[in-house]
């Protein structure tokens, strides 16, 4: 029989750790996505969350999974805000694309920590290279089961809406990271118009 956990001023044991993880990923957004992957150490996320190395170990075997997890984190938050806008209103195909585009640029640049986090030290950091392609590959697939909700029989058939489905992220991804190194001057507009009208002439049959 097992003793139920502590509860603390009306929170629960569980709950403590989970806020303690929650501070952990933010502090840990915030050094990756300001100072860097190299500066982002198991001692400086602790300082950054107020917390001992002990909590830090209860949530985490080491740095990299926490990194690894601060990217997922993210990940996760483009799939929904992407999903979410092309459920939005009725409207064609481009400008469904051109909605969901817009909501993950938005995402990118609202927070500058997020779109630094995702695009650029994604790629530099090489704990966090192989999760970016695994990542890549899962949003091409995404674009591929959206441009078959689309476009419905006149979508592109397999395995050619994966193989576009690749290429536009992987080009996006390109073109964001030149954009936010500031080696294009363009606007978000020029963006998601740009990646709109690609998305639209390419994901369907001709």
């Amino acid at each position: 029989m097992t003793t139920p956990k502590r509860s603390y001023r009306g929170v629960s044991a569980e709950q403590r750790r989970d806020l303690r993880r929650e501070q952990l990923l933010e502090a840990g957004l915030d050094l990756l996505g300001t100072q860097g992957w190299r500066q982002t150490t198991m001692t400086a996320v602790c300082a950054r969350a107020g917390l001992t190395e002990r909590y830090f170990y209860e949530n985490f075997a080491h740095r990299d999974e926490l990194l690894l997890a601060v990217l997922d984190r993210i990940a996760a938050r483009i799939r929904d805000v992407a999903l979410r806008a092309l459920a939005g209103p009725d409207g064609d195909p481009r400008a469904k694309a051109e909605a969901a585009i817009g909501a993950f640029v938005d995402l990118l640049t609202d927070d500058p920590r997020v779109g630094r986090a995702a695009i650029l030290e994604s790629a530099a950091a090489e704990p966090l290279r192989a999760r970016r392609h695994e990542l890549l590959v899962g949003f091409g697939q995404l674009i591929a089961t959206q441009a078959r909700a689309l476009y419905g029989d006149n979508a592109l058939p397999p395995p050619r809406d994966r193989i576009n489905g690749l290429m536009l992220t992987g080009g996006l991804a390109e073109l964001l990271m030149a954009w936010l190194n500031g080696e294009m001057q363009i606007d978000r507009q020029d963006i998601i118009d740009t990646v709109a009208t690609h998305f639209a002439a390419t994901a369907r049959r001709h």
